[in-house]
């Protein structure tokens, strides 16, 4: 649910003890798998080639009055080379982020070409006052 109903993640990189984060669009698969698509150009492109250990927070939508649902993570992430996961990533990001004329155009673009990215997370932890009640943080290593 958490994944669904969201489609910007804040992506945390670390290189030289010196951590950066930004935000975002990405798309899941049905083995729990996020998937970014970036410029090769910008800092957290290149930070997750030096250091692979990365980690990301999604939030639902709301409200101050309401109660934060959402989840955070840490994970292995790597820049996709191999076309079988680069045409996975296609698959579940032109439905839900940009078509996929979009997709290669941006992957075509000379001065700033855009590369799939991949997490595959190690653990998850869901904060949700609405369905976990006085237990609101559940943690699932993977």
């Amino acid at each position: 649910e958490y994944l669904k109903k969201t489609k910007l993640m804040q992506l945390a990189t670390s290189v030289n003890n010196q951590p950066w984060v930004c935000n975002v669009w990405f798309a899941t698969d049905e083995d729990l798998n996020i998937y970014w698509f970036s410029s090769t150009t910008r800092r957290h492109s290149g930070e997750v080639l030096k250091n692979k250990k990365v980690a990301a927070a999604m939030a639902l939508p709301h409200t101050p009055k309401d109660p934060p649902r959402g989840l955070q993570l840490q994970g292995i992430a790597q820049m996709l080379s191999k076309q079988t996961d680069i045409d996975k990533a296609i698959s579940v990001y032109k439905s839900r982020i940009f078509p996929v004329e979009t997709i290669k155009e941006l992957m075509q673009n000379k001065e700033k070409p855009h590369k799939f990215y991949r997490i595959k997370p190690t653990q998850f932890v869901l904060f949700d006052a609405v369905n976990f009640g006085d237990n609101w943080r559940q943690e699932y290593n993977l």
